[in-house]
């Protein structure tokens, strides 16, 4: 008892000394996941006990309270997403907590903050830059699966007041994803056919979005339920691609035979053919992700006959999530949470996410 009580007193004082501003509260020590590997066998996710690193000059330390998976995650995990990986990683770039330490320089954020994580640290507004690909947070670097975490503080954004850690834990990937893919590239206007694929995290957030827009969402599925489930959120038109495997066929009858203005195409090599015969003339398709694998062809007659574009979309800058906050703040959009897992029971939220049962977000709370 003794001996902790000096050790953190010990600690605030060196912190004291250095110019941190220190919370009360603070740690020492932490639990953590990390992806490790042993032997032949693939990556484990293990819990670990861990320092808790103070902030260094332009950084803060945020104490977790929710972190989100994304289908990406599921490919760090397998060891089948392009780039090098951190030994030991801690995955999963998408978290939200509150600041407790602030380093003697950093000056974005005071305690007390509510803060979210950007998906690349670097990228923080204009053009993306082969630089700031290689600092993706749960991949290149490490995550967010941590009870603290220390980052630099160019790297975070505010929460907006009326969501909550978990509801702001779900927006780094997928909403800034289609936040870009609908309105930075997209130009949606009201009226607009939106052609959203399946019913994970993306689409559902693109769903809300596009209905904030004044624009028609028209989803995919392979399960009725989650298509009657979209509907009641507000899509025009809901069809199922198991049993109508020709799906552009329904989209150009929901929209009159004219075809859609927007896709997000997040299904790879198997879809794209279907998402673009269901492109309207004008129309443009944000290509997003690879669940049926990435490749596949796109001829340039698919995109110069209806004079439609295309976008290679990989989530976005700080000045997007920004801009994506505002526009949630503004019309008070929440985000759908599927299910939501207790920090001991991160391998069965990522059990969950790999099973596609989803309907918008999977949440691990801290």
């Amino acid at each position: 008892m003794h001996a902790v009580l000096r050790l953190t007193t010990c600690a605030s004082f060196l912190a004291l000394s250095m110019g941190w501003t220190v919370n009360a509260g603070a740690q020492t020590t932490q639990k953590q996941y990390q992806l490790q590997k042993t032997g032949d066998a693939p990556l484990e996710l293990k819990l670990v006990d861990v320092p808790v690193r103070q902030p260094g000059e332009h950084e803060v330390l945020i104490r977790v309270h929710a972190t989100s998976l994304n289908r990406r995650d599921i490919y760090v995990k397998a060891a089948k997403y392009p780039g090098k990986m951190k030994p030991d990683l801690v995955p999963l770039s998408d978290g939200a907590g509150e600041i407790v330490a602030v380093g003697p320089k950093a000056t974005r954020f005071r305690n007390g903050d509510r803060v979210a994580s950007i998906f690349f640290p670097l990228w923080l507004d204009g053009r993306a830059k082969p630089e700031y690909m290689g600092s993706l947070g749960g991949g290149g670097i490490d995550g967010m699966l941590s009870q603290y975490v220390t980052i630099g503080e160019q790297s975070l954004v505010a929460i907006p007041k009326h969501l909550s850690y978990e509801e702001a834990a779900t927006l780094p990937c997928a909403g800034v994803t289609a936040w870009n893919a609908l309105v930075t590239r997209g130009h949606t206007q009201p009226g607009d056919f939106v052609l959203l694929q399946g019913t994970g995290g993306v689409a559902i957030l693109g769903l809300q979005l596009s209905l904030a827009l004044g624009a028609k969402p028209i989803i995919t599925s392979s399960s009725d339920d989650k298509l009657a489930r979209a509907k009641q959120l507000g899509a025009v038109a809901g069809i199922n691609y198991r049993t109508q495997p020709d799906w552009e066929k329904g989209v150009r009858e929901a929209t009159g035979g004219a075809g859609v203005q927007q896709v997000l195409e997040v299904g790879g090599k198997q879809t794209l053919p279907h998402a673009l015969a269901s492109l309207g003339f004008g129309g443009h398709i944000a290509l997003i992700g690879g669940l049926s694998e990435f490749g596949g062809d796109i001829s340039a007659y698919s995109l110069m006959g209806p004079n439609a574009t295309a976008s290679g979309i990989y989530v976005g800058s700080r000045a997007d999530f920004e801009a994506l906050n505002a526009f949630l703040e503004k019309h008070k959009l929440k985000p759908v949470i599927d299910k939501v897992f207790d920090f001991e029971d991160a391998p069965a939220a990522y059990d969950y996410m790999d099973s596609g049962a989803l309907f918008g977000k999977v949440v691990i709370r801290l």
